[in-house]
């Protein structure tokens, strides 16, 4: 299996190594030398010894060096949601109802060639809990050979299970960030609503760290685990490992509004101002049925990857633009400028009928302009 990975990425080209979130940018001329390279260029050998400590002199590329071959789509990022299922049953869960169903093998295995076919370099692996989906491991071997840097989103429950463990210390993805619920066993299980996911979650975590995997943490805080911030924060540099915080509750995706009293009033924070993002431009959301939006909010209109292929993608700028645009009670709202708040998670907070301050500058009351 490949050492390294020589690819395009969004108008530059990089050299990276799985298992590590940094690459080395290179010149289209370095690029075009490495595809043709019998044996390492000094350049590169040096550089990967800097990079990341391997000896690469005078060794031959031939199953050492993956090239990723130009493609036409400006695609560079995906994300992939392998299926809406998970073991944990979370009251908070953007999901909503959260169900197993998804393709089968041969329909993800052409999915992940359309994905890379698209351009995707980088490709985060979530759900649901993608570690409990029966294909995870073929999925992410798969992305793994055809050249792509596997990020994973996962609540760390089976990283302890050792066939689970040698699939990502064979294949190592590029970071893993792992959701935490709380730092006691009371409080963790009380929010995943399964007992014992507090102490899998502490074996996974260990395992992982042991293991020399590329983790970070992502601190979940709502009303039933609020008190334990601090001690979520400290677990975290017990490890040693970076964390972010997220603390704002937002509606299901289907814009049910069950998750919203979850929220924990002392850290409903303000967002930083939206300034647009490259949904739909350069990156792209996959669903478990293989339909691609704009991200995993603005999941409507979608395109069928499995019928269209990349050309498919093709539309969805216009798709994001349309979605981005200020519309209904919006529509020439002089504080847009400073909102945080994208349209389309707007308009799952409307769907949801949430409180305007949860998610609007404006003060109620305050009527609002129907659509």
């Amino acid at each position: 299996m490949h050492q390294l990975i020589s690819s395009p990425f969004l108008g530059d080209y990089m050299v990276l190594k799985p298992g590590h979130a940094r690459g080395i940018k290179v010149s289209r001329a370095a690029y075009a030398e490495l595809a043709e390279a019998k044996t390492f260029p000094a350049w590169l050998a040096s550089a990967a010894a800097r990079a990341w400590g391997i000896d690469l002199h005078q060794e031959p590329t031939a199953g050492r060096l993956l090239i990723r071959r130009e493609s036409t789509y400006a695609f560079g990022k995906a994300t992939y949601e392998l299926n809406l299922g998970c073991n944990y049953d979370c009251e908070h869960c953007y999901l909503g109802l959260k169900t197993f169903e998804g393709l089968e093998w041969q329909a993800r295995e052409r999915l992940l060639e359309t994905i890379r076919d698209a351009g995707v370099l980088w490709l985060q692996l979530t759900g649901g809990e993608p570690m409990v989906d029966r294909l995870f491991a073929a999925v992410h071997t798969k992305a793994y050979e055809l050249g792509m840097m596997i990020e994973i989103l996962t609540n760390g429950s089976r990283l302890a299970n050792s066939k689970i463990l040698d699939l990502l210390t064979t294949y190592r993805p590029s970071k893993m960030s792992l959701s935490v619920y709380g730092a006691t066993a009371e409080t963790y299980d009380g929010l995943t609503r399964r007992p014992g996911s507090f102490r899998r979650f502490m074996r996974g975590l260990t395992a992982a760290h042991e293991a020399g995997l590329q983790l970070d943490l992502s601190l979940i805080i709502t009303d039933r685990n609020a008190h334990e911030v601090e001690a979520m924060r400290g677990l975290a540099e017990r490890f040693g490992l970076r964390y972010r915080e997220y603390a704002q509750m937002s509606p299901t995706i289907h814009g049910g509004g069950e998750t919203l009293p979850s929220q924990s009033p002392q850290f409903l924070r303000k967002r930083a101002p939206f300034r647009g993002c490259d949904a739909g431009h350069t990156s792209f959301h996959v669903d478990p049925f293989g339909r691609a939006s704009i991200c995993k909010i603005g999941r409507e209109p979608n395109i069928d990857l499995t019928r269209e292929g990349p050309p498919g993608l093709t539309r969805l700028a216009g798709i994001s633009d349309n979605l981005l645009l200020r519309q209904g009670g919006c529509t020439g709202c002089t504080l847009q400028g400073t909102c945080g708040t994208c349209m389309p998670l707007v308009q799952l907070y409307r769907s949801a009928k949430a409180p305007l301050a949860t998610y609007c500058q404006h003060k109620e009351p305050r009527k609002e302009v129907a659509q």
